[in-house]
C-alpha cells in the first residue's frame, strides 16, 4: 500500500489538487478518493496494528506528505461550514494518517519539526485543530463507535491536541486560548465515546491549573469517569473496557496522577487499593503510585498497607531498574520526616558547591551549564556523572553535600516524580535554591510554584547563554534572596500597587508607620505588620520575607491546593520554629488579605 500508492507521485498529485479553495467538486473522482481516502485509511490501520518490517521510517512518510496534509487542513478549516462529504472524508483520513506518523512508536511529537520548522507554523496548525472542535454542527453526528467521518475527525483532532498538550512545548499556546476550556467542557458532556472523552479530560488536565480543575469540578468528574472504566477493565477477562485496553487506561493515568487535584480525588475515593492490586500484572502502576504518593492522604493509605510496603522494601533483584526506582521513590515519600536522616556531613564543609536538578529532556543545555560551572572552578554534582546505588539515597546525599541547588524549570521537570522529590528535599533541608528557566513560555505551577514562588529565576530562554550563566553565578554568590541580575518568577507588580494601611490595621496599630507601596516593605516592615495583627507564629515563619515575598506567598496560598499548602507549611513550621502550624493564624492571615482585596481597587497580588 505504501510503496505502490501513498509514496508515489500520483498520491502527491491528488494532494496538490486539495490545495485550492474553494474546491471544484469535480476533482473528487473515484480514483482520487481511492488514493486520498482509502489508501490513507488502510495505511493508518496498518501502522496502528503493526510496524515491523515496514519499508519506510515515519520520518520518510512525513517528509513525503506531511507538509501537504497540514497545509490542506489549515487552509480548509477556515471554511469548515462549506465542506462537502467528500472533502470531510479526505481531511479526516489525511489527518489520522499524519497523526499516527507523528506519534508512531510512542513519540511525543518531535517529528512534527519536519513540517513545523518554526513556532508560528506549529501554532497555525494548532489553531486549525481548534477550529475543527469549535464547529458545533459536527457534534450532532457523533456516534458511540467510529462509524462515520465526523466521529473519526473529532476523535483524531482531540487525540492530536492531547499529544500536543502532553508534549509540553506548545502548552502555553493552548492555555492562551480562552474559549478552549468551554469547548472541551461542552464536548465532555456531549460525547458518548469513552475513548474520546478520555482525550477531552486529558487535554483539560494539561491546560488548566489545579485551582481551576478543582473549581470546575473537572478532577471529580474525570476521576469518577476514569476509574469506572479502569475497574470494569480490571474485572473483565479481556482486561478491556469495551474496546479500550487496560494498559491504555493506565498510560493515561500516568499523566493524571501528577495533578494535585486529581490525586486528592483518588485519595478521597480510596482508589489506591485497586492500583495496588494491578502492580504485579502492570508494572506501570509503580510509576503511578510514586506520583500519587506525594499526596498526604495517599501517604497515609499506603502506610496502612503493611504488606505492600514490605513488598516494596524487598523487591526481587530480577525486577527492572524503573520498577525499583519507583519503589524507592514511594518509600522515600513515606518517610515523612527526613530531618533525622543520617548523613556523612559531620562538619559544615560540603563536598559540592552546587547540585543541578533537571529533567533528562533538558540534558543538553544542563550539560552546557554544568561544563561552564566546572570551568569556572565550581564543584558540581549532576546525576549523569555521580549517580550510584539507590537513586533516592544518592540524591539526598548530593543535596546534603551541596551549598546550593539549581532547579532547571520546564514542563517536563514539573511532571517528573524524581525531580519533585529532589526539589522538595532541597526545600526541606533549607538548601539555597536557585531556579533557572529552560523552556520558553513556561511558568511554574502546582507544586513547583509553591517551592519557587518567592524566588528569583534566571531566564536562559531570554538571554544569550554566556549572559545567563553570568547572571546565574551572580545569583549563586548572593547569600540571601535578591532581585539583582534576574527576573522574578511572577509578573512584575504594578508600580502603583499599594495598601492603604489604615484600612486593614486595627486601632491598636494606628501608630505603625509603613510605606504605602507594599513593594517598598523590608523585612522589618513585614515583621511589624504581622506582629500588629498578633500573628506571632507567622512572623517567625516568614522571618526573612520582604513585601514582595509576602505578596507571592499570599498568591501561592490562594492558588495552590489548600491541603498541599497546609502540609508544606506545617513541615516548614516544624523545621523553622519547632511548633506545629496554627491553622487559626493561617486563616487569620488569609482573611486579612481577602479583606484588603475586597476594599482596594489596586492589584495586591501579582497574577501568574
Amino acid at each position: 500500500m505504501a510503496r505502490n500508492y501513498v509514496m508515489t507521485d500520483r498520491y502527491k498529485f491528488y494532494l496538490n489538487q486539495l490545495h485550492q479553495s474553494p474546491l471544484s467538486q469535480s476533482i473528487f473522482t473515484a480514483k482520487q478518493l481511492f488514493y486520498i481516502k482509502t489508501c490513507s485509511l488502510s495505511l493508518n490501520l496498518y501502522l496502528f496494528a503493526q510496524t515491523q518490517d515496514f519499508p519506510y521510517t515515519p520520518e520518510e512518510l512525513i517528509q513525503h506528505f506531511g507538509a501537504d496534509i497540514t497545509q490542506i487542513i489549515i487552509l480548509h478549516t477556515y471554511a469548515i461550514e462549506s465542506w462537502s462529504a467528500e472533502l470531510l472524508s479526505c481531511i479526516t483520513h489525511l489527518m489520522a494518517l499524519f497523526g499516527i506518523c507523528c506519534w508512531w512508536g510512542g513519540e511525543k511529537g518531535s517529528r512534527g519539526k519536519i513540517v513545523f520548522p518554526t513556532e508560528s507554523a506549529a501554532c497555525e496548525y494548532i489553531d486549525a485543530l481548534i477550529r475543527i472542535i469549535d464547529y458545533t454542527p459536527l457534534y450532532q453526528s457523533i456516534t458511540i463507535k467510529r462509524t462515520n467521518d465526523e466521529t473519526i475527525l473529532l476523535e483524531t483532532t482531540l487525540f492530536s491536541l492531547l499529544n500536543i498538550a502532553q508534549n509540553g512545548t506548545f502548552l502555553w499556546f493552548l492555555r492562551s486560548k480562552i474559549s478552549l476550556t468551554d469547548t472541551l467542557l461542552t464536548l465532555a458532556n456531549l460525547l458518548s465515546c469513552d475513548k474520546t472523552r478520555l482525550c477531552v479530560y486529558g487535554v483539560l488536565s494539561e491546560i488548566l491549573c489545579d485551582k481551576s480543575l478543582k473549581e470546575l469540578e473537572i478532577s471529580d468528574s474525570a476521576s469518577t469517569f476514569f476509574f469506572n472504566m479502569l475497574e470494569q477493565a480490571w474485572q473483565h477477562s479481556s482486561k478491556k473496557f469495551r474496546l479500550i485496553p487496560l494498559l491504555f487506561l493506565l498510560k493515561s493515568l500516568v499523566n493524571f496522577s501528577k495533578i494535585d487535584a486529581f490525586q486528592q480525588q483518588i485519595a478521597d475515593t480510596n482508589k489506591v487499593l485497586l492500583l495496588i492490586e494491578m502492580c504485579d500484572q502492570y508494572p506501570i502502576v509503580y510509576d503511578i503510585l510514586w506520583a500519587l504518593s506525594f499526596n498526604h492522604d495517599i501517604q497515609q493509605q499506603l502506610h496502612s498497607n503493611t504488606s505492600f510496603i514490605t513488598k516494596l522494601a524487598h523487591l526481587p533483584k530480577e525486577y527492572d531498574n524503573q520498577i525499583r526506582k519507583s519503589a524507592h521513590g514511594i518509600l522515600w515519600n513515606l518517610e515523612i520526616n527526613h530531618e533525622n536522616r543520617i548523613t556523612s556531613a559531620i562538619s559544615n564543609e560540603k563536598t559540592f558547591d552546587i547540585m543541578i536538578s533537571y529533567s533528562h529532556k533538558d540534558e543538553i543545555i544542563c550539560k552546557q551549564i554544568y561544563n561552564e560551572l566546572i570551568n569556572r572552578g565550581y564543584r558540581v554534582w549532576i546525576d549523569f556523572d555521580q549517580m550510584h546505588g539507590n537513586v533516592m539515597d544518592a540524591m539526598a546525599e548530593a543535596i546534603e553535600q551541596s551549598n546550593a541547588v539549581i532547579i532547571c524549570m520546564s514542563e517536563e521537570y514539573r511532571r517528573s516524580s524524581y525531580c519533585r522529590a529532589e526539589a522538595s528535599y532541597a526545600f526541606q533541608r533549607r538548601v539555597k535554591i536557585v531556579p533557572v528557566l529552560l523552556q520558553q513560555h513556561y511558568r511554574p505551577d502546582g507544586w513547583l510554584l509553591f517551592l519557587v514562588g518567592q524566588l528569583l529565576y534566571i531566564n536562559f530562554t531570554k538571554h544569550e547563554f554566556s549572559k545567563a550563566v553570568n547572571l546565574l553565578i551572580k545569583e549563586l554568590k548572593v547569600p540571601v534572596i535578591s532581585d539583582t541580575g534576574s527576573e522574578n518568577v511572577h509578573r512584575k507588580v504594578e508600580v502603583n500597587t499599594t495598601i492603604p494601611i489604615t484600612s486593614i490595621l486595627p486601632e491598636t496599630s494606628s501608630m505603625l508607620i509603613l510605606p504605602e507601596n507594599i513593594l517598598d516593605w523590608n523585612q522589618t516592615h513585614v515583621h511589624d505588620w504581622l506582629m500588629s495583627h498578633d500573628l506571632l507564629q507567622m512572623s517567625r515563619l516568614f522571618a526573612n520575607f520582604n513585601g514582595r515575598s509576602l505578596m507571592y506567598m499570599s498568591e501561592i496560598i490562594e492558588n495552590v491546593e489548600l491541603r498541599q499548602v497546609v502540609s508544606l507549611l506545617q513541615a516548614d513550621s516544624l523545621r523553622r520554629t519547632g511548633d506545629s502550624l496554627s491553622l487559626v493564624e493561617l486563616s487569620h492571615f488569609r482573611s486579612l488579605w481577602y479583606q484588603q482585596k475586597q476594599s482596594s481597587t489596586s492589584t495586591i497580588i501579582a497574577k501568574l
